[in-house]
């Protein structure tokens, strides 16, 4: 079930809520996460029972490790660990890309069957991952099974994020103050649940049906011209942040609800002036996840220029394999990784040459139009279903595929509608679906350049 959902809303949140702090007044607190483990159970279980039997195999086979990482740091079998949960996701996940990719290449036939991917099995892994290589490190250790079921079940974060980790949920599962029913955290949680939901709900759903037409058109091989690309792919650029964010919001707000302080995941991404200040501004939890697991275990920039930057790279490729099985992907994070690379090499010019020691309001802002436009660039690659409709919505963005403006608004704009003509812009038709993208991309435009973060 979403969190928008009426169930959800009317339905299973007040029952948790009021099952959770009616046993921990009556039963204790132990007796009150277990019931909380069986409701975020109940919550994954809603889409498909199935999903169940990995998810707790899962749990229980890291569960165990890393009692055992934490008694004696064995790194073989830390390997052992990540290998296995690795291996997971490349099962489920990519395993058919795979074969298909080989089949490509070979012209073979293999067929290795329809294999159900579990839901958010991604966020659920890499927060185990994170809980072995601490266990590793001595940084956490954990001895109940019930709490660690809670750290990984627990339904507000469990589909989307923030992915959390085990030293910073445990102590809040241990606090007695948690049990209690608390008219501030109520206050703080509902607000933060509603913003969540009005852009979710009205805002990311609002301007999505302007972008899904356009990149189904370019997705089927249509062409696709210069103001319908860009307005599609602003829209989809919004679109992606308000539903994300909003959800990341939702599962914040549901959270305190129940007195636990989920971590920050988005902060006003689309003002970063610099492509690092994006990232991190934007699914912060993920964000720190590729630099504490990946980039600084590959080296970080502790080997030289050279070692820094293909770390970099190779950490964002990851990054881009993580979000779904799919060229597109690997396109998004290879861009990201070029984009972070290109980044680190102007900052090191500006700092050798002294260039622009004062940045003026001139400078900030032409920084702020490249990161933005090579942001919205990323994420033609990230929601494209192939290649073809990729290039397409980037050709009509160059404007290789024509300019066209709605006749009846070259009508109304007089002897300027001519000129545009003669100018080579093409009349069509869609007056109102024209003026409506538009309205709204350059509504939510300032809505995510103005306005605070939550």
């Amino acid at each position: 079930m979403l969190f928008n959902s009426a169930e959800f809303i009317f339905l299973f949140l007040p029952i948790s809520l009021l099952l959770f702090f009616y046993l921990s007044k009556r039963h204790g607190n132990e007796i009150a996460l277990a019931g909380l483990v069986i409701c975020s159970l109940f919550f994954y279980g809603w889409w498909n029972p199935s999903y169940l039997v990995l998810l707790i195999i899962s749990m229980l086979f890291n569960y165990l490790l890393g009692r055992s990482l934490g008694k004696n740091n064995n790194k073989k079998l830390l390997t052992l660990g990540v290998s296995l949960n690795l291996g997971s996701i490349a099962y489920y996940k990519y395993a058919g890309f795979l074969v298909l990719n080989i089949n490509a290449a070979t012209g073979e036939n293999w067929d290795i069957g329809t294999i159900l991917l579990p839901l958010a099995i991604s966020f659920f892994t890499f927060q185990q991952i994170a809980y072995l290589v601490d266990s590793y490190r001595g940084i956490t250790k954990e001895y109940n099974f019930l709490h660690y079921a809670l750290f990984v079940s627990f339904f507000p974060q469990l589909i989307a994020g923030p992915i959390v980790h085990h030293k910073d949920m445990l102590p809040q599962f241990a606090s007695t103050l948690r049990y209690q029913a608390n008219l501030n955290n109520f206050k703080i949680g509902l607000t933060i649940f509603a913003i969540g939901l009005f852009k979710k709900t009205v805002l990311a759903d609002g301007i999505a049906i302007y972008a899904n037409p356009i990149f189904n058109l370019a997705d089927s091989g249509h062409e696709i011209d210069f103001f319908m690309a860009w307005g599609g792919s602003l829209a989809y650029t919004f679109q992606l942040y308000f539903d994300f964010s909003g959800y990341s919001d939702m599962a914040i707000g549901i959270a305190r609800l129940f007195g636990i302080i989920l971590p920050l995941n988005f902060y006003s991404p689309y003002k970063s002036a610099n492509i690092s200040e994006f990232w991190r501004r934007w699914h912060i939890t993920l964000s720190h996840f590729l630099r504490d697991y990946v980039y600084i275990a590959l080296g970080g920039n502790r080997n030289g220029v050279f070692k820094r930057y293909s770390n970099l790279f190779i950490t964002m490729l990851l990054g881009g394999i993580w979000h779904g099985a799919g060229w597109n992907f690997i396109i998004w994070g290879a861009l990201h990784g070029t984009y972070l690379m290109a980044n680190l090499s102007w900052q090191a010019i500006k700092v050798k040459y002294s260039l622009f020691q004062e940045q003026s309001a001139l400078y900030v802002f032409s920084a702020w139009i490249i990161t933005f436009v090579l942001v919205v660039i990323g994420w033609v690659f990230f929601r494209a279903t192939n290649l073809e409709g990729a290039i397409n919505i980037l050709s009509g963005m160059l404007g290789f595929n024509g300019f066209e403006i709605p006749n009846a608004i070259l009508a109304r704009i007089g002897s300027f509608g001519s000129t545009l003509q003669s100018w080579g812009i093409t009349p069509s038709n869609g007056g109102k679906v024209f003026i409506l993208t538009w309205l709204w991309n350059i509504a939510l435009l300032i809505f995510v350049v103005t306005l605070p973060n939550i």
